[in-house]
């Protein structure tokens, strides 16, 4: 099973503003699922046999940090 990679949108948003949704990563920024919730798209990544990991800092979300992520 692949990791992919589940984030905020919209992306790069200032402190506090307001997430419009998630979208479904691969490690080269390949959006494969957008989707309203966090569980909905973890839920959806583990249905289609990927290992999805989330943020541990939202601003911190360097893909190629693995200590930047976290198992969902």
């Amino acid at each position: 099973m692949a990791n992919v990679f589940v984030e905020a949108r919209p992306k790069g948003r200032p402190e506090g503003s307001a997430i419009e949704g998630y979208v479904v990563e691969d490690h080269t920024e390949n959006v494969l699922g957008s989707f309203n919730t966090q569980e909905e798209a973890i839920a959806w990544a583990k249905a289609h046999h990927h290992s999805p990991v989330v943020a541990r800092v939202r601003y911190l979300n360097d893909k190629k940090k693995p200590d930047h992520w976290r198992p969902a």
